[in-house]
């Protein structure tokens, strides 16, 4: 039985090789744009805000956490929901929605004071953060096996790096132009409905059409259930370890004397460290394997956690800072892209099921945090309850590893 060629390679010409390469940037890039929509403007724009909405709109620290837990219980429904779909048509028609969630829910920021409606608002966010995270991450790849591409998602993660860095430079820019925060999320409002304009339009619709003639549906490669159970427990307690610092980090920085004003820039790094980091493991675990490099992941991530706190200086804070979301952000891409490779017909399913475990972390850490920091005065309890957890998630990913092997030696034999 012989395979047919991708029009790019049957062809002698160059022309149709640059036009499978333009198709797909445009693709990797609709993936970018929406995950900076979705993971910007609608959700990490509230970590830089969050110090002038306890300045100006009288948000207490405790309300703070429960908001961001609001915000992750709205990443895991979406995670759930994704988990149950199976239907290529609404996904499709689930992403786009995401994408207008997101712009919504942003401008619902501005609107008024109201705790109440900040807490709508921070679960229709949670809830496009995970259609555009899972969603679109799952429509990439399975544009690139379906039209015979690498299946790596490195360059498509970066966007998560990049709308720290595109929302925490707008919050930034308007900070110096002394814009309220009501301004300041409207402004953001307008930024994110120019982000979903080729977020949609350059994403393919999922159909016949979209898909090459000699594209197959690819048969699944699933590892054993006990593999996946661990593999998604580590992943849970990476989860926790993520979003304690991503939440208040830059609460926690402007907290201590010798770095006060400075939380903006440390969360400004964390974004600018994880937009390329992604990429760079795709590379690292092409050399290590998957596994080797969630468990160099996850260690850096924990020294990344606890720095700050450690070392309580600008220099040590910026550097954990980039630690931890260049890791993080491996984690999250290498996790992501093994799910897919698993179930190459059907990625976003698996990657919704793994994403109910990070989910359940982000939902129950914000929480425990924000009340351990009312309790005490300080958010230094949380970040060592976090690192205590990715201990944890490292003795889980070196477990996944023995059962990986002795999988691997199974089938040889």
């Amino acid at each position: 039985m012989t395979t047919s060629l991708p029009c790019a390679q049957r062809s002698g010409s160059g022309a149709p090789a640059a036009a499978a390469r333009g198709d797909r940037y445009k693709v990797l890039a609709a993936g970018v744009f929406g995950l900076i929509l979705t993971f910007g403007p609608a959700r990490f724009a509230y970590t830089p805000l969050l110090p002038l909405m306890q300045e100006q709109a009288g948000l207490g620290v405790a309300a703070a956490g429960w908001l961001a837990s609001i915000n992750y219980m709205g990443y895991l429904c979406g995670a759930l929901l994704i988990a149950m779909i199976s239907d290529r048509v609404h996904k499709d028609s689930l992403y786009r929605a995401g994408l207008l969630l997101a712009v919504a829910s942003t401008a619902l920021m501005g609107v008024t004071p109201s705790f109440t409606v900040w807490a709508i608002s921070r679960f229709l966010a949670g809830l496009s953060g995970a259609l555009g995270m899972l969603l679109g991450s799952g429509l990439v790849l399975s544009w690139l096996i379906r039209n015979h591409h690498r299946s790596e998602l490195g360059v498509h993660f970066s966007g998560v790096g990049l709308s720290i860095v595109v929302s925490t430079g707008a919050v930034m820019a308007m900070n110096h132009w002394s814009w309220s925060w009501r301004d300041q999320w409207l402004g953001l409002t307008v930024l994110g409905a120019t982000l979903a304009l080729p977020a949609m339009m350059w994403m393919p619709r999922r159909g016949p059409a979209t898909i090459t003639n000699s594209a197959q549906e690819p048969p699944d490669a699933a590892p054993g259930a006990l593999f996946l159970n661990v593999l998604m427990a580590a992943y849970f307690c990476a989860g926790v370890g993520y979003v304690v610092s991503a939440t208040f980090i830059v609460a926690i920085v402007d907290q201590f004397a010798s770095m006060k004003g400075h939380g903006t820039w440390v969360f400004l790094v964390l974004g600018l460290a994880a937009a390329p980091a992604c990429v760079l493991w795709d590379l690292i675990a092409q050399r290590m394997g998957d596994i080797n490099a969630l468990l160099l992941a996850a260690v850096v991530q924990m020294v990344g956690i606890l720095l700050p706190v450690l070392a309580p200086s600008l220099a040590p804070a910026l550097v954990g800072a980039a630690l931890f979301d260049a890791y993080v952000m491996g984690i999250v891409s290498l996790v992501l892209t093994m799910a897919g490779r698993y179930f190459p017909g059907r990625p976003a399913r698996m990657m919704g099921r793994l994403t109910v475990a990070y989910g359940l972390a982000q939902v129950i850490a914000p929480a425990v945090t924000g009340a351990l920091a009312a309790h005490q005065g300080s958010y230094q309890a949380g970040l060592y309850l976090a690192a205590a957890v990715m201990l944890a998630g490292i003795a889980l990913l070196g477990a996944a590893r023995q059962f990986e092997t002795y999988r691997i030696l199974a089938r040889e034999e």
